[in-house]
């Protein structure tokens, strides 16, 4: 059986919120984005309802993985994010909410925005003035520009300039630049 390969970001933005919310509350939560470790990769998992194959990414050496979850509650993954520094930028290769955070049931809302903010913010930390790159799937292309501010670079690559990495950091961190 053939691998899938990475065809592109597909996760929706569903909306930018300070932190993330809850759909039926609509209370927010802080949130905290932390590596994965290995006792995580015993969870997200395709029998679990994870989309990719997280193990598989975590074994690229260039590659961090990250995971989000709510303060003072570690033990349950909202959303993760693969990110690799470049030289000059951070490349998002790939991007997923938690199953329970996917499609019109969804229990918390922001997991996409606040991922995409973390790796601005980390783009800051490198020294790469905020600057994220990643590829889009075709059908996403508006969606990004219009939801993130991301500029469309030709053929799928898409890039989050500094302002709107700006824009995001300030909408999901404080105190943070």
């Amino acid at each position: 059986m053939k691998k899938k390969t990475n065809s592109g970001i597909d996760i929706e933005i569903d909306e930018l919120t300070n932190s993330i919310k809850n759909t039926i509350s609509g209370d927010s939560f802080s949130t905290d984005i932390v590596r994965i470790t290995n006792a995580d990769l015993k969870i997200i998992t395709k029998k679990n309802g994870w989309q990719f194959d997280w193990k598989l990414e975590l074994k690229k050496p260039e590659r961090d993985v990250f995971k989000l979850t709510i303060v003072n509650n570690q033990a349950i993954i909202q959303g993760l994010i693969s990110l690799e520094v470049k030289s000059d930028h951070v490349f998002m290769h790939l991007v997923e909410s938690a199953p329970f955070n996917k499609g019109k049931t969804k229990l918390y809302s922001g997991v996409p925005g606040n991922l995409v903010a973390f790796a601005c913010k980390l783009s800051f930390q490198r020294g790469h003035e905020g600057n994220v790159a990643f590829v889009s799937k075709t059908q996403l292309i508006d969606h990004y520009v219009e939801s993130l501010g991301a500029v469309h670079f030709g053929g799928r690559l898409m890039i989050i300039e500094t302002n709107a990495a700006l824009k995001l950091i300030n909408k999901y961190f404080t105190n943070i630049l």
